[in-house]
C-alpha cells in the first residue's frame, strides 16, 4: 500500500519513487527489527534486480517520512548496505545500487522451486515470436503494410478522447453496444448470419471465443472432436481446460460425420474453408453433421475465420443460418481482415447461452479493451472495413494465383497442390517424400530467408502427412517467384 507524501502512515508501509520513475514497496507491518527489516526488504529488491545497478534511492530523510520511523533507523539500513557494498554513497548525489552487484545478483536468483506444472504445458508450447524474413509465406498473416492506419489511428484517438464516463469505467461484458450492433449487421450482410446484437459477446479473438464457450458447455472429462488436420491452439486450449480432444479425419468433403466418436459433447470445425487443407464442406454434408448433432445432444462451433477472402466458387451458407435446434455457436475474428496484433474477436451464441456466456467473458477478464472496440464499430459502419476487405480480396487473389501457378511450375514434380478458393493459405502434399524430408528442407529454407509450415504440425493423429502449407497473405507478389526458387533449391534437384 502506497500513500500520499506527509500522510499518516498507521500500517508502516511506504513506496519508494526510484529516480522518480519506479516505485519500490517496503512494508514494516508487524515489524520490531525496524532497521533489519529495511535492510533485507531493500537487500532483496536489489539482488532480485527490481533495484537495477546505478539506481538511485530516495534519502534518507525522505524514506523515514514515507515509513513513520526515525531517520536513523533508515540511516543504519543504508550504511549496512554500504558497508556490505550494495550501495554507494556519491557526495552530493545521493546514494546508488553499486554497480557490480550485477553478477552477483544474477547468480543469488533461486534456480528453481518446489511448484511444477501440469504435465500438459511441457507439452504446449507458445509459438516462436513472429520476426521479419525475407520470404515470408508463414500462413494465417494479413499483409499488415496494406492496413489503413491513418484512418484507424483517427478513430482510435477520437475514443481516447472521449468523456471519462464512457472510457474510464468498467464496461459491459458482453462488449460496445456499438460493436455488437455493428457485428451483427456484418455478418448478417457479409455472410447471411442471423443474429442480433444481443447474441454477440465481444472477445480478444477467436482463441478466447473457444475458451468462453469451452468454458460454458464442457466439464472436466467431457469428450470434444475436432478435424484433423486442423488449427492447433484450440485443440490445445480444450485439453488445457480438461476436455477428452479426439481427431476426426476429413476428405474432400471435410468432416467425416459418421466418424464422430460417441459421447462427443462439442464439434470444433472450419467448414467454409478447411484449416488447413481448403475444402468448402458441401450442403449434404452441413446438414448431416447439423442432424447428427441434434441426434446426440451435442453443440458445433463454427469458425469462419477467413470467409471474406473467397475467389472463385459461390459460399455456401454458415452452419449457423442451417440450425434450426440451436445447436450452433458462430464465432469469428477480426485477425485477418485487418491485423492480429487487434485480437478483436466475437461469439455469436444461441439464446440458450446468451447469459452463460457473457457471464464466461466477465469471469475470464471482464470485457476487452473498451476504445479499440468503439473505434472497431465506427471503421465497420462508416464502411471501412468493407472498403479494405475488397481492396485485400483483389491482392490476395493475385497472390493466390501467383504462389499456386509458382508451385505447379517450380515444384509440380514433388507436390500436389490441392485446389482452394478462398482464405490466405494452399496446400501441398508431397507423395514422394518423408515427414523428415520435409523437415531438412524447411530447415534449409529458413537458413536462406524463406519461412513456411509443414503440414504434419497440423495433424492430430497419425499417420503424419508430408507436405507444405505456404501462405501468401505477408508476401509481396513482387517476391513470390523468387521466394519459390529458394524452396525449388532447397527441395533439391
Amino acid at each position: 500500500m502506497t500513500r500520499p507524501a506527509g500522510a499518516a502512515h498507521p500500517d508502516r508501509t511506504g513506496a519508494i519513487r526510484s529516480n522518480f520513475l519506479m516505485e519500490l514497496h517496503v512494508s514494516l507491518v508487524g515489524r520490531d527489527d525496524l532497521t533489519g527489516e529495511i535492510y533485507r526488504q531493500l537487500r532483496r529488491a536489489i539482488l532480485d534486480g527490481r533495484l537495477p545497478p546505478g539506481e538511485r534511492l530516495p534519502p534518507t530523510r525522505e524514506l523515514a517520512r514515507r515509513l513513520a520511523v526515525s531517520r536513523s533507523t533508515v540511516t543504519m539500513a543504508y550504511d549496512r548496505l554500504t558497508g556490505e557494498g550494495f550501495l554507494s554513497a556519491r557526495q552530493g548525489a545521493g546514494t546508488y545500487v553499486s554497480d557490480h552487484v550485477a553478477a552477483y545478483a544474477a547468480r543469488a536468483r533461486p534456480a528453481g522451486s518446489a511448484l511444477r506444472p501440469r504435465e500438459l504445458w511441457h507439452v504446449i508450447e507458445p509459438p516462436d515470436a513472429f520476426r521479419p524474413v525475407a520470404f515470408d509465406f508463414r500462413n494465417g498473416i494479413p499483409d499488415a503494410r496494406l492496413f489503413p492506419y491513418q484512418t484507424w489511428r483517427r478513430l482510435l484517438t477520437r475514443e481516447l478522447h472521449a468523456d471519462a464516463e464512457d472510457i474510464g469505467v468498467y464496461a459491459d461484458p458482453a462488449g460496445h453496444l456499438g460493436l455488437r450492433q455493428a457485428i451483427a449487421r456484418h455478418v448478417g450482410t457479409a455472410r447471411g448470419v442471423s443474429t442480433t446484437a444481443e447474441d454477440v459477446v465481444v472477445t480478444n479473438a477467436t482463441q478466447q471465443a473457444v475458451d468462453v464457450v469451452a468454458r460454458v458447455l464442457l466439464a472436466p472429462g467431457a469428450r470434444v472432436a475436432v478435424e484433423d488436420p486442423g488449427y492447433r491452439p484450440p485443440r490445445r486450449l480444450l485439453a488445457s481446460l480438461g476436455a477428452r480432444v479426439t481427431g476426426v479425419p476429413v476428405d474432400d468433403q471435410g468432416l467425416v460425420v459418421d466418424a464422430i466418436p460417441a459421447g462427443t459433447r462439442l464439434v470444433y470445425v472450419t467448414p467454409s474453408h478447411q484449416f488447413p487443407l481448403g475444402m468448402t464442406m458441401p450442403l449434404p454434408r452441413r446438414l448431416a453433421l447439423l442432424d447428427w448433432a441434434e441426434r446426440h445432444d451435442a453443440a458445433i462451433v463454427e469458425d469462419d475465420y477467413d470467409s471474406e477472402f473467397r475467389y472463385g466458387d459461390r459460399p455456401i451458407e454458415p452452419l449457423q443460418t442451417l440450425d434450426t435446434s440451436g445447436r450452433v455457436i458462430y464465432i469469428g475474428s477480426f485477425s485477418k481482415t485487418m491485423l492480429p496484433t487487434l485480437r478483436l474477436g466475437f461469439v455469436i451464441a444461441p439464446p440458450s447461452l446468451r447469459r452463460a456466456v457473457r457471464t464466461a467473458k466477465f469471469v475470464t477478464d471482464w470485457h476487452t479493451t473498451l476504445p479499440a472496440q468503439a473505434a472497431l464499430a465506427r471503421f465497420i459502419d462508416e464502411g471501412y472495413l468493407a472498403r479494405h476487405v475488397r481492396k485485400m480480396r483483389q491482392v490476395y487473389q493475385a497472390r493466390h494465383r501467383l504462389l499456386s501457378t509458382g508451385l505447379r511450375d517450380l515444384l509440380g514434380d514433388r507436390l500436389e497442390v490441392l485446389p482452394s478458393a478462398a482464405g490466405l493459405h494452399l496446400t501441398a502434399l508431397a507423395p514422394g517424400m518423408s515427414c523428415a524430408d520435409i523437415d531438412a528442407a524447411l530447415h534449409r529454407a529458413e537458413a536462406a530467408g524463406a519461412e513456411l509450415q509443414p503440414l504434419s504440425m497440423y495433424d492430430v493423429g497419425s499417420p503424419r502427412r508430408a507436405g507444405l502449407v505456404p501462405g501468401y497473405g505477408a508476401i509481396p507478389a513482387e517476391r513470390i517467384e523468387e521466394g519459390l526458387m529458394v524452396l525449388r533449391r532447397c527441395f533439391g534437384p
